[in-house]
């Protein structure tokens, strides 16, 4: 039988060993990339990270004997649940061993919680920020992680999940494209340069990072109007912009950050990350001493680009806006010379954007499956 504890976290040795789990879970997985010990510590700090500002979450572990055999997350997004006038918890960094019984005291843990919260679903994997990567990877085990924008786990989670009574949600797709292929029809230069001259609008040239914290108000006013409508939309606070964008300098080039502009509003973006995972698979999770160097170098060498984050306002959608968005992710792999673009976690409800992506010659390569149970 499982033992099911709830982490003290407070206590460093209790939030350690909820920590090491998958790194000895994956640690022979040449796809697992690891996360920043840092910033898994400062995701159960509840002084520090702005989700603890207006949400609650908890974790537990199930242990057998003195070995962990998993791990979970409980969470409620108060602001989430305001928006969509809904009573919804969320399960997330889960991780298990091939085995059911541990599953099963693991989300019946998350379901009590829920429950003592007067919550009537659970829904997951879905963590405390957009960027955290939504859904359990249901498909493309054998490419690599992209970096920490997206989860990854063995074939056998979802089978866990189900076992639980756990039904699909929603499907997230992350779409592939290699450089040479990535050219767009000439039709859409003449719609996005149409958008300029008639719409007012403009790209952003951001070439510091001063610059982006200039407009950082603007961008994530653009962010909570963009995905309104999406079923992930929760409207981030500003102490959680300034945490997103304190993350995201770390492995940001501002250059590789577009921004369309109309007037002095930001009113679309298309976020890229070099593909800096190989130096977090060495890091294993450590930046410091000198895995910081590794991740710099990494950085000027890296033969690919993420995206993560790329929307626009819905009222731009037919004025030339998105022809524009994809016209300058077009121009920044090629003009930086990267041999391909992963754009991750495209929500299967993102309808425009997924068929603007299949126009362009995007291939879906990975799907990540959010689960339900209603309690």
């Amino acid at each position: 039988m499982s033992a099911i504890q709830k982490v003290d976290t407070n206590d460093r040795a209790q939030v350690r060993r909820f920590l090491q789990l998958p790194f000895r879970l994956y640690r022979h997985c040449p796809q697992w990339v690891p996360p920043l010990l840092t910033d898994m510590v400062m995701a159960l700090n509840r002084a520090k990270h702005p989700f603890y500002e207006h949400s609650a979450a908890d974790f537990f572990l199930a242990t057998r004997g003195d070995e962990v055999v998993g791990r979970i997350a409980a969470l409620e997004n108060v602001n989430y649940n305001r928006h969509h006038g809904t009573r919804s918890g969320q399960f997330y960094f889960f991780d298990c061993q091939d085995d059911d019984e541990a599953a099963a005291a693991l989300f019946g843990a998350v379901a009590e919680w829920a429950r003592g919260r007067r919550l009537d679903t659970v829904i997951g994997p879905k963590g405390m920020s957009p960027f955290d990567g939504y859904g359990l990877l249901q498909r493309g085990y054998e490419q690599r992680q992209m970096m920490n924008m997206m989860n990854y786990n063995a074939p056998y989670y979802c089978r866990l999940v189900e076992a639980q009574g756990y039904t699909k949600e929603v499907d997230f797709v992350s779409v592939f494209l290699r450089a040479a292929g990535f050219r767009l029809d000439e039709r859409i230069h003449r719609v996005a340069e149409r958008a300029r001259q008639r719409q007012s609008l403009r790209v952003l040239e951001m070439r510091s990072k001063a610059d982006l914290r200039h407009w950082a108000p603007a961008i994530g006013r653009a962010y909570n109007q963009a995905f309104v409508h999406n079923w992930e939309y929760v409207p981030l606070t500003e102490r959680e912009i300034q945490f997103v964008l304190d993350q995201l300098l770390l492995i940001a080039n501002p250059r590789l950050l577009k921004f369309i502009a109309h007037d002095d509003d930001v009113v679309g973006f298309a976020l890229g990350f070099p593909d800096v995972s190989a130096a977090l698979q060495r890091a294993r999770g450590h930046l410091l001493p000198f895995g910081i160097f590794d991740l710099l170098r990494e950085l000027r060498v890296a033969k690919g680009l993420a995206g993560n984050g790329a929307g626009i306002l819905p009222e731009f959608h037919g004025l030339g806006g998105n022809a524009l968005l994809y016209t300058e992710m077009e121009r920044t792999v090629h003009d930086f010379h990267y041999e391909w673009y992963e754009l991750t976690q495209v929500a299967e409800t993102a309808t425009q954007m997924r068929r603007d992506l299949e126009n362009i010659g995007g291939e879906a390569y990975k799907n990540h499956r959010v689960y339900r149970l209603a309690l």
